[in-house]
């Protein structure tokens, strides 16, 4: 069993994330995980990622606040919605996406992606 303890969660800078610091939890450097790691991103209000694509799924979880999400699928479709406390979403693998904190409180987010 591995625990990582919030207070001694350690950051990591993502490419292209501006107002956001991010939190590594599980996975990766923190401990052993083969297949997953899990991050929560706390955005400040105006934050945001880029419009980027990953090989990798992607779930959102929204743990407070109020995030506009956009999507564009490889065919260039594209689609914008808000999250709210409790809501989810997965981004499949070669989906851009966005997330904006257009608000004006914070914002925290859980993320779980492939290895």
């Amino acid at each position: 069993m591995q625990i990582t303890k919030f207070i001694e969660a350690q950051t990591y800078q993502a490419p292209n994330h501006d107002g956001m610091t991010c939190f590594r939890l599980q996975g990766k450097e923190v401990g052993p995980s083969e297949k997953m790691w899990m991050g929560m991103s706390v955005i400040e209000p105006g934050g945001q990622t880029g419009l980027d694509g990953s090989p990798s799924e992607k779930i959102y979880f929204v743990l407070e606040g109020e995030l506009s999400v956009i999507c564009e699928t490889p065919d260039g479709k594209r689609s914008e919605t808000k999250l709210y406390a409790n809501d989810s979403c997965i981004f499949l693998a070669g989906e851009k996406r966005q997330l904006k904190n257009l608000s004006n409180a914070v914002v925290k987010v859980l993320l779980v992606m492939s290895i």
